[in-house]
């Protein structure tokens, strides 16, 4: 009797790992109920309380703006009913797609192209019933807009940012001044040897942080 409770027990377990594979590889009922998120595989666990996508944006030399994605002739939905321009968190593809949209448009000459991160709360994406229970005012969605990137009509980078939710970081950072001490006082520093002297003395150099990126300094 133990051996087949075993054995039961064994079965359920990898027959429930399976599904779970399955429906995460086919996006079958993966949100049918609550207790789906307990066997579909998820390594996205950093859940975050806000929604952004990307808006690419041309301005022409009129100083009238154009919608370069989704292009005209549609776009690509790998997964769900979102284009694909949106599953490009860092921008790092959203020139190539602007100006692929551009090469094969009608248009007058752009002054720039304009790569604009929205975000907003979450909760705003409840149905109108769901707030109302939840909340005892009414739904006034709110986005934020956020510069990321600026390109010349060729493709050269002109302006690049952090992500929106990068900056928020920077923003509560900066606006601790306990927090920005113990940040400064936390610089690695290294002892670096110099060019061959007659003392063969050294140099210590500190990583500093510029603009989100490091650079060498010495001192």
């Amino acid at each position: 009797m133990k051996r087949w409770l075993a054995v039961a027990t064994i079965v359920t377990y990898l027959g429930v790992l399976f599904f779970g594979v399955a429906s995460h590889a086919l996006g079958f009922r993966q949100a049918s109920h609550p207790g789906m998120y307990f066997i579909v595989w998820d390594m996205f666990c950093g859940w975050s309380g806000y929604e952004n996508r990307l808006h690419i944006i041309g301005q022409g030399e009129s100083g009238r703006f154009y919608q370069i994605a989704p292009a005209p002739w549609g776009e690509i939905k790998p997964f769900g009913d979102l284009d694909r321009h949106h599953y490009d968190p860092f921008a790092n593809h959203s020139g190539t797609i602007a100006l692929n949209t551009l090469r094969h448009t009608h248009h007058e000459p752009m002054r720039k192209i304009m790569v604009v991160e929205e975000c907003w709360a979450k909760k705003f994406n409840l149905p109108d019933s769901l707030w109302a229970q939840r909340y005892g005012e009414k739904k006034q969605p709110y986005s934020y807009f956020y510069l990321r990137k600026e390109y010349a009509p060729d493709g050269e980078v002109l302006t690049q940012n952090a992500s929106w939710f990068d900056y928020q970081d920077h923003l509560c950072l900066s606006d601790n001044p306990r927090l920005w001490q113990d940040s400064q006082k936390g610089r690695s520093a290294y002892q670096l040897p110099t060019i061959a002297t007659a003392s063969h003395e050294t140099q210590s150099a500190t990583l500093l942080p510029a603009n989100g990126a490091a650079w060498m300094g010495t001192r």
